[in-house]
């Protein structure tokens, strides 16, 4: 896509800095940073979200995101790792092409991505997940 900050990074028209790539998909450093060595897993076609890409791109980036984890973990000695995607504005999708965080964590780090534990509506979940099973037919 023509407006696409990603697209254009995975075909090189913007330069950054590239920790992995193939014929499918691109490992950056993300601009942003949450933490240092925050990287992200772009594939080079363009598809917003996870609704739109095929399956076999899909496991392949999270493959990809997982060896850069542990590339990343190795050489960093952080802690820990999120590997995370968002999908549409309310979920923090901020550039609407399909990528993959992966994210060191370290001690002391300011990164924010936790959330207070709810509790189970066992009623709703049941009537949830009869729905989901009818949806995925």
């Amino acid at each position: 896509m023509d407006n696409c900050i990603f697209c254009k990074i995975a075909q090189g028209d913007i330069p950054s800095i590239t920790l992995y790539e193939d014929d499918d998909v691109k490992v950056i450093f993300d601009a942003g940073p949450a933490t240092k060595g925050h990287a992200l897993v772009i594939p080079k076609m363009h598809y917003a979200n996870v609704f739109e890409i095929p399956e076999e791109l899909l496991a392949k980036a999270h493959i990809v995101a997982k060896k850069i984890a542990k590339a990343l973990k190795d050489a960093t000695g952080c802690e820990g790792v999120n590997i995370l995607q968002n999908n549409g504005e309310m979920a923090g999708q901020s550039v609407f092409h399909l990528h993959i965080h992966v994210i060191p964590r370290y001690k002391g780090d300011t990164a924010n991505i936790q959330w207070t534990p709810g509790q189970q509506d066992k009623e709703y979940l049941e009537e949830l997940a009869a729905k989901v099973l009818e949806a995925m037919k």
